[in-house]
């Protein structure tokens, strides 16, 4: 497999899948949080620097035509332009820029309009179909023509790298069929998809004990592939969030009004099962702050997770639990954390996962190693200002659920081939 540090870029054009999705304000239009373009910087920086020249591909959204003005990249040229110090050349079409593409010279960049304009990209056919079947045959028959897309994109340059790990565990044409038509020395990850796939497998391949996940959020059911992966790697098991209560009544708990899945109530107590013969050590909260609505100004009182009163939602984590959850913490030389302790978006129910966020940063201080992953969780510690105190803040969310739970993400199998 190549690495982009060993590789010179002097006189080659090289195209690079980037995740160019970022939030706009809706009333300027400006870009509102540039991180994902500031990620995309070191890989840009190494080509232009060995004399090579950039063309930058990224989805926005999921726009449903072409084009479509509201999803148009054209409207972060600036925001990456300001990033990367110099002017920004513009195709307004991703499937029709040979010409700019073969205009470019070393030194320059060039941003292509939004892949997803095409629905060769994602290789799903839009529009309504009448039966499942008419649309299976849809998909069928757009599976060339993603092809030829792909093998467009591919045309435009010398080199391919991928730098997009947000999106790696889709197989679009830009982020897997793409590297079929570049040689194996001609293909390659940035570098921010190389420090994301370092700290992942540092957690599942190379965990120092005591390793502790935090699983938060709201379902049993999005996190128990992830769960039971880890079950055979961890020490400790943390949960959190909404599936606490479907933890809790599986075990004959009063739960009140709380989030419940009352169709993976067996499945809970099975997990129970397998981290017992396992012995790894499930941690579940035991007291908790309640609300009497879904809302920023409900009234609250704290009581037992198992003694929720009749009509009461539990929304976060109370005193005792953050305590004992802090000290697992504490004694832990690996952390992950993927997923909220309650509903912090609501200052009244914020606590315990601000909690948890210092109590991991308390952690990575004293020398553990602290992987954070997930919506929820990044936004947690970029919220504390607490992303510097942690050892690493993976950009992808679906993608790194799916690299934990052991799948194959298309993306990298494209390179690596594993």
């Amino acid at each position: 497999m190549q690495i982009i540090d060993n590789f010179n870029f002097a006189g080659k054009k090289a195209i690079v899948r980037v995740d160019f999705n970022v939030p706009l304000n809706k009333e300027t239009g400006a870009v509102s949080d540039d991180t994902r373009i500031r990620g995309a910087l070191p890989t840009i920086k190494k080509i232009l620097a060995d004399g090579g020249s950039v063309i930058l591909m990224s989805h926005m959204g999921r726009p449903k035509q072409n084009p479509d003005p509201k999803f148009s990249l054209k409207q972060i040229i600036s925001a990456v332009e300001e990033r990367v110090g110099q002017t920004i050349q513009f195709a307004e079409d991703c499937a029709n820029a040979e010409a700019q593409a073969a205009a470019l010279k070393p030194g320059e960049i060039l941003l292509l309009e939004n892949l997803r304009f095409y629905e060769e990209e994602e290789g799903k056919p839009r529009g309504e179909f009448e039966t499942e079947e008419a649309k299976k045959e849809a998909k069928k028959a757009l599976k060339p023509k993603q092809k030829e897309f792909a093998k467009k994109l591919a045309s435009y340059a010398d080199v391919y790298v991928n730098d997009a790990f947000g999106t790696a565990h889709r197989a679009h044409g830009s982020t897997a069929v793409i590297a079929e038509f570049f040689a194996e020395e001609n293909k390659m990850f940035g570098y921010l998809i190389n420090s994301e796939l370092i700290a992942m497998d540092k957690v599942l391949k190379d965990a120092q004990a005591p390793f502790t996940a935090i699983m938060g959020g709201a379902k049993v059911s999005d996190k128990i592939l992830i769960i039971e992966n880890l079950l055979d790697r961890v020490q400790n098991l943390i949960i959190g969030g909404g599936m606490t209560y479907t933890f809790i009544k599986a075990q004959g708990g009063e739960i009140g009004n709380s989030l419940c899945e009352a169709d993976k109530l067996d499945l809970a107590l099975e997990i129970l099962e397998k981290a017992k013969a396992k012995g790894v050590n499930v941690y579940i909260p035991t007291d908790a702050v309640n609300a009497d609505k879904f809302a920023a100004d409900a009234e609250t009182c704290v009581s037992k997770t198992d003694e929720t009163p009749a009509g009461w939602m539990g929304l976060d984590i109370a005193d005792e639990t953050i305590a004992t959850f802090s000290e697992v913490i504490a004694n832990s030389k690996t952390v992950l954390w993927n997923g909220p302790m309650g509903v912090f978006e609501m200052e009244k129910f914020a606590k315990g996962t601000t909690a948890i966020a210092h109590a991991v940063a308390q952690a990575t201080a004293n020398g553990a190693f602290s992987l954070i992953g997930g919506g929820d969780s990044v936004a947690a510690i970029n919220k504390n200002k607490l992303a510097d105190k942690v050892s690493y803040v993976s950009t992808g969310g679906g993608a790194m659920l799916e690299y934990m739970e052991g799948k194959v993400l298309p993306g990298i199998e494209a390179i690596r081939g594993c």
